[in-house]
């Protein structure tokens, strides 16, 4: 009985169950699951909202900006359309743009301003003109350029 008994615990030690999972499947499952998304995901065509049109809106009255020219040899013009609409133009140094500034965000405070300078002008003379403008209380200031 000796001998059964030694071989019977023999056995008993190499039928023992395994309690590792294999995770190579699954890893391999996700890959693919991932690989398809990648690939469909460009495809896919993003959602286009129909909004619904009502007859008797009035479209919103939008400002036109004052536009702020910064030449090359550094002198200033200022754009401006005026309250009966004509369009003006007039030349500015430092200080008189921040006096226009200053009286044009107290008469019309929600105008824009854009500033277009010319592509050889030092990026801190335009810097400097922008802090100016907000500075004076401009909410919106923005930069003017050509489209390619």
């Amino acid at each position: 009985m000796a001998g059964s008994r030694s071989s019977s615990m023999r056995g008993s030690r190499s039928r023992r169950a395994m309690a590792d999972i294999n995770v190579v499947p699954y890893i391999d499952v996700m890959l693919v699951l991932l690989v398809i998304f990648m690939v469909t995901a460009p495809l896919v065509a993003p959602s286009i909202v129909n909004l619904p049109t009502v007859g008797g809106a009035a479209p919103q009255q939008q400002t036109p900006p004052v536009i702020v020219n910064i030449r090359a040899d550094g002198n200033m013009s200022v754009k401006y359309k005026d309250d009966s609409g004509t369009q003006q133009q007039e030349d500015m140094t430092k200080a008189g743009l921040n006096g226009f500034i200053a009286d044009r965000a107290q008469s019309h405070p929600d105008q824009p301003v854009v500033i277009a300078a010319d592509k050889t002008v030092k990026y801190e003379a335009v810097m400097n003109v922008m802090s100016e403008l907000k500075a004076r209380g401009v909410k919106r200031v923005g930069l003017l350029v050509k489209s390619q």
